[in-house]
């Protein structure tokens, strides 16, 4: 089933994301975190592509083991850092021959020693999007920030990079993960203003350890508010509680989300079934599968 079709539903959906293994010795493990994940009767998961585009094999393999053994339906990422335009090319008619029908267009993390773009290579997630929209029927997705690209000198200009991803062909926005709700409700009205229509998903990561948050922060830029802060502070040294109380905080701001009308959630699971399943469990009667 297609992304768009399952977001146009009027009903409360949750989705995740897994990323796929390092190492082929590692396969069989992910696969098994598929089964559990998909015992949870999430509506969609996808599975990322890696940071060198080195698990992109896997990544393939894991999106068909999602949509073809666990009949979940799957969505592939895809980027422009880790891959040529011949390897884009390739993947996306492995894509196809799986029967795989949803991906997600992303240019990805520039890596350090890199230089990028070679010639070969797409420079910007929009110009991916505009080629995946030329090689066949495919969903496509990207990504948004609701506080801002690390990069872009200001949200206007994030906004105008967003609306040429979606002039491109992308059929809906996933957001970066974001710890106060305020931030994505400010961030569509600013998308609304943009005239930019298609479903913006919103992106929850349940932080379950302190050294997660620090990580995390650093990389994107993602504002740790106050009230979010405490429970770091408080719990740091306790990982029973700090899993307990970061659980809790994702389920609040799912339950918050969901009650100010956004039916569908995003929920960066980082391959942990049991924490996907409590927060659900949370959810009992308010996600109904």
């Amino acid at each position: 089933m297609r992304i768009s079709e399952i977001l146009a539903k009027d009903t409360v959906g949750i989705s995740c994301e897994l990323f796929p293994p390092k190492f082929g010795s590692q396969l069989a493990n992910v696969k098994e975190t598929v089964r559990e994940m998909a015992e949870l009767k999430p509506t969609y998961m996808s599975i990322t592509y890696g940071a060198t585009g080195g698990t992109s094999e896997y990544t393939i393999d894991i999106a068909n083991e999602i949509q073809n053994v666990n009949h979940i339906p799957a969505l592939a990422h895809l980027t422009c850092v880790s891959s040529t335009k011949e390897k884009v090319h390739s993947v996306i008619e492995q894509l196809k021959q799986s029967g795989i029908e949803n991906i997600l267009a992303l240019r990805g993390d520039i890596p350090t020693d890199a230089d990028f773009p070679l010639p070969n290579q797409y420079q910007y997630a929009s110009e991916l999007i505009y080629d995946i929209k030329q090689q066949g029927e495919f969903c496509i997705g990207a990504a948004c920030y609701p506080e801002g690209h690390p990069e872009a000198d200001s949200m206007e200009e994030d906004l105008n990079y967003l609306k040429e991803k979606v002039e491109a062909g992308c059929g809906f926005l996933t957001t970066q993960m974001f710890f106060d709700n305020s931030i994505y409700y400010n961030f569509m009205y600013k998308v609304l203003k943009k005239k930019i229509s298609v479903p913006v998903v919103p992106g929850i990561m349940p932080v379950t350890n302190a050294s997660q948050i620090k990580r995390i922060v650093s990389l994107s830029g993602t504002m740790a508010p106050p009230r979010f802060k405490a429970i770091v502070d408080r719990f740091a040294d306790s990982p029973a509680a700090m899993r307990q109380a970061g659980i809790a905080y994702a389920t609040e701001q799912i339950i918050d989300l969901i009650a100010n009308g956004v039916n569908h959630v995003h929920i960066y699971t980082m391959n942990k079934p049991d924490v996907a399943g409590e927060i659900l469990r949370n959810l009992s009667e308010i996600y109904i599968r």
